[in-house]
């Protein structure tokens, strides 16, 4: 049992055994949830309650009232597990810390300012989510998921999921990465 937790406790694990424990939440979450793993809903869940609480009649529309309805779901729990157990992670590993996005990548690119850094991250994250809303699903949902279920745009998703963050890759860094 020591060794169990001395694994768990390691910085990097095998990816091997990621996967299969994965896989093993993957199954655990359809039999105990009824539901697949996917987190990106959890976003509009929240800007359907900050925006039901603040502007009431700009979010009495059918996308807010039928499609994604505001409260508490499984995607949305499922997004508060990933980050306290990311902390988890990062704290039984001792490798927490807070830190402004201090790689050398990133400064060499977008030079040392972090507030830039932070604010391209930010729109950058606006963009995938938004592109994870229109193709029905984020990466754990449609990737992971479907990957799952042996379900072919799970797996068209992925191949171009890679193909593009190596094409952005390279416009991005060029010759620098």
């Amino acid at each position: 049992m020591n060794k169990v937790v001395q694994y768990f406790r390691q910085e990097l694990w095998s990816p091997y055994v990621a996967g299969a424990l994965l896989g093993v939440v993957g199954v655990l979450a359809v039999w105990i949830s009824d539901s697949l793993l996917g987190a990106s809903g959890a976003f509009e869940n929240i800007a359907g309650m900050l925006g039901k609480a603040f502007a009431p009649a700009l979010f009495n529309n059918l996308y807010f009232n039928f499609i994604m309805p505001p409260g508490l779901n499984w995607s949305l729990i499922l997004l508060v597990g990933i980050f306290f157990g990311g902390m988890l992670g990062a704290f039984s590993s001792g490798t927490f810390k807070f830190r402004a996005n201090p790689d050398d990548q990133w400064k060499r690119v977008f030079g040392p300012q972090v507030w830039k850094r932070w604010v391209i991250a930010f729109f950058g994250a606006i963009i995938l989510e938004y592109g994870a809303g229109i193709a029905g699903g984020c990466t754990s949902g449609l990737a992971i998921s479907g990957g799952m279920l042996l379900a072919p745009a799970a797996y068209l998703f992925m191949a171009g999921m890679f193909a593009t963050g190596i094409l952005t890759a390279w416009i991005i860094y060029r010759k620098r990465y």
